[in-house]
């Protein structure tokens, strides 16, 4: 179960990189995002999000 997120980015020799931290119950996950993957992961919450607002009616 998450307890904390953080976002921030880095920069190395490809340009710039998003980082997806999240401090869970178990440990600290952290996920590295190019913009594509940030899109990708983006329209999948929406799905989520679109689909429990429906369940909650």
């Amino acid at each position: 179960m998450p307890t904390e997120i953080h976002v921030g980015t880095v920069k190395d020799e490809k340009g710039h990189i998003g980082i997806l931290s999240i401090r869970t119950t178990d440990g600290l996950l952290d996920i590295a995002l190019d913009l594509q993957a940030a899109e990708a992961i983006e329209k999948a919450i929406g799905s989520i999000r679109s689909k429990l607002e429906t369940a909650d009616s």
